[in-house]
């Protein structure tokens, strides 16, 4: 341990007989800086930089990780109020834009400036926990006469920065304050991991926002195929593109492609200035002279949860004959249209947790996510098969390009190789223009074949041959059409059931099974349910403008001991429902919801009568102890049966059966 009087002699070796003083590195580079780099004074008073009150605000406003940060520095604020410190959140300038914390320690740090509009970066205020964390890119605590200026040496500042969870770059940095002779080790650990948790945080509303983003650049496609599309993110960075884009900024190789998108952000700039409020976008004619022309730039702002999130920039090329006015009406109507259909598709359960059988199937998730192998993807109704295809997709080498989402169920047996693989012109009725499929959407992507029990027999027979020539026809094609596609596929039936009962091809299945991931039920996840439960509450309680502080202790009993027959997705749902009816600050349940629907999911396994329950039993049992004890796979009892493993677990449960007693057998 150092001494404080070892820290101010060493301070003294350095500002006044001007020798090498015996400190820490980080502490000895950053008063370097301080004093060669940025000539800061040690005899300051405050800080010498201080914003007003208009623009530091509006640099809060344009933080993207203030609005995600909230919830969880409000958590640690409330903590400070006992140990005497006080929470600061800058951004990566080193500006304050808020505070929290002893209302004593608020106000003397006022004094120096250590406030809304304050700059502490190293070039303003020397060594000090905000600047320093900025200048090194990671965690500092700063105790005393670390401090570079004298007037800081009565305090300890602990920083941590927070960065953007896919460049890396710092967006913001958090700063817990308090007087030096309270110096904890465990503040550190807290700041630390508050901040990790942030960039957490950060990265599941990026993925969220990505999301939304990626499906309305990719329904809009669809539809306009000859359009160039680009979908973009706040920051003007091109999130996906279409083949028609793609095309466009590479047809000169060179400085061409690179010069249109040069052209593109300061059209970018002013339609999110001035387009934020305006549903049917923002249209600009620019002259580009990369290609030589007038170029019509239409940019059409996405929301998410009512907040723009990003655009689709649409640079029309097709359909000649149309006049303007046809085409921007056109597009009007189809903005509206498929902003709904987007915040529809995007309302899916986010995967929060700790729980190792979570863990397990994540880590298989890390392993596979580089490869171009085929991923199945099993587990029941509402347990985040998606978001799963999702993170395989994020890893891969394909992550830049589209990620395609089928759900095989909600499309009629009749249109599903339509939607697959498209169809030629003619070729049925209503087929009045060609149309891509999914599989040429996702070209050089990822397809998820969401719900693949539920595909039609022949439409197995035409995913079986492009999973082994990589090639199809479009209906009423005669062409065939190679293609480079990973596929995931996921299911919450029992394929080995469905294949002894002829539903399911046993050639397609081996074709799909390369590396199979089980997606835990959350019955088997019981310590992540308080997790899942904050996260909900805090999502849906500033969806819905509330606040909710607290959640009572009975209401988590109950959370806890109830089987969750729909998984997360019910959850999220008994969730919502509670926060719309809240009023107060306390979250609480009707515990009445779930007596129902657990009693609705105990149904189909209560027997008719006493006989039925004994030879049900003895099945059971029987089965299990065949295969000592294991339900899915292909030799477990679920298969033994010919029921879903889900049906299975679920009669086992309503029946009392230990499986445990079995393993053995």
């Amino acid at each position: 341990m150092v001494t404080e009087s070892a820290r101010e002699r060493a301070w003294a070796d350095f500002i006044l007989c001007r020798r090498d003083p015996d400190v820490a590195p980080l502490v000895l580079d950053s008063w370097l800086r301080s004093r060669d780099a940025f000539h800061v004074d040690p005899a300051l008073k405050r800080s010498p930089i201080l914003l007003p009150e208009e623009e530091w605000r509006q640099r809060g406003e344009q933080l993207e990780a203030l609005r995600v940060s909230s919830p969880v520095l409000e958590r640690l604020a409330d903590g400070l109020h006992e140990s005497q410190h006080m929470l600061a959140l800058c951004d990566a300038d080193g500006y304050v834009l808020s505070t929290a914390g002893h209302p004593r320690v608020i106000e003397e740090l006022a004094e120096i400036n250590l406030r809304a509009g304050g700059n502490w970066n190293e070039q303003a205020a020397g060594t000090n926990g905000i600047g320093t964390a900025l200048a090194e890119g990671r965690t500092v605590q700063v105790i005393g006469a670390e401090h570079y200026v004298q007037t800081w040496q009565r305090w300890v500042c602990t920083g941590a920065p927070i960065r953007h969870p896919v460049s890396g770059e710092i967006l913001a940095v958090i700063d817990v304050t308090g007087y030096r002779e309270g110096v904890q080790a465990h503040t550190f650990i807290a700041v630390c991991a508050t901040a990790a948790l942030i960039e957490q945080r950060l990265l599941l509303e990026f993925t969220l926002e990505e999301k939304v983003l990626c499906d309305s650049l990719f329904a809009r496609a669809n539809r306009l195929p000859a359009d160039a599309m680009l979908a973009v993110d706040r920051r003007g960075h091109v999130v996906q593109l279409n083949a028609a884009a793609e095309r466009l900024l590479t047809a000169r190789p060179g400085s061409g492609g690179q010069a249109l998108c040069d052209e593109l952000k300061p059209v970018l700039k002013g339609a999110f200035e001035h387009g934020d409020g305006r549903p049917e976008g923002y249209e600009e004619i620019v002259s580009s002279r990369s290609r030589g022309i007038q170029l019509r730039i239409v940019t059409l702002p996405v929301f998410r949860n009512r907040h723009p999130i990003g655009a689709i920039v649409v640079l029309p090329l097709g359909e000649p004959g149309r006049t303007r006015s046809d085409r921007s009406h056109r597009m009007h109507e189809e903005n509206l249209a498929l902003r709904e259909e987007v915040d529809e598709a995007s309302m899916f359960e986010e995967i929060v947790g700790t729980a190792a059988p979570l863990r397990a199937a994540l880590a298989r998730v890390s392993r596979v996510g580089s490869t171009d192998s085929t991923v199945l993807i099993t587990g029941e109704t509402g347990t985040g098969k998606e978001l799963i295809a999702r993170a395989i997709h994020k890893r891969s080498t394909r992550s830049s390009r589209a990620f395609v989402s089928v759900n095989c169920a909600a499309i009629p047996p009749a249109l599903i190789a339509s939607e697959l693989f498209g169809h030629e012109k003619g070729a049925f009725t209503g087929a009045l223009q060609r149309r891509l499929g999914r599989f040429e959407l996702a070209d050089g992507g990822t397809i998820f074949l969401d719900e693949i029990g539920d595909l039609p027999s022949d439409t197995q027979i035409a995913l079986l041959r492009v999973l082994q020539e990589r090639e199809f026809e479009r209906v009423g094609g005669t062409r065939s059409i190679r293609v480079d596609v990973r596929v995931i596929a996921a299911t919450n039936r029992d394929l080995n059931a469905a294949m002894a009962g002829g539903a399911f091809r046993s050639d397609l299945f081996y074709r799909l099974n390369v590396f199979p991931i089980e997606m835990p039920p959350l019955r088997e996840r019981q310590e992540d349910i308080p997790l899942l439960v904050a996260y909900f509450v805090d999502r849906y309680a500033r969806k819905a403008g509330k606040t909710i502080q607290n959640l009572d202790g009975r209401t988590l009993e109950i959370l806890q001991s109830y089987a969750w027959p729909g998984n997360v997705r019910e959850l999220q749902n008994v969730i919502e429902r509670s926060v719309i009816v809240c009023e107060t600050e306390t979250f609480t349940i009707d515990e009445s919801w779930l007596r129902r629907e657990s009693h609705k999911a105990q149904l189909p396994v209560q027997p008719l009568a006493e006989e039925l329950v004994a030879r049900e039993r003895q099945l059971i049992e029987a089965a299990l102890g065949d295969t000592k004890g294991r339900v899915s796979g292909p030799s477990g009892a679920a298969a033994k049966l010919g029921i879903p493993g889900s049906t299975l677990e679920s009669k086992i449960k309503a029946l009392g059966i230990r499986k445990d007693r079995f393993k053995g057998s």
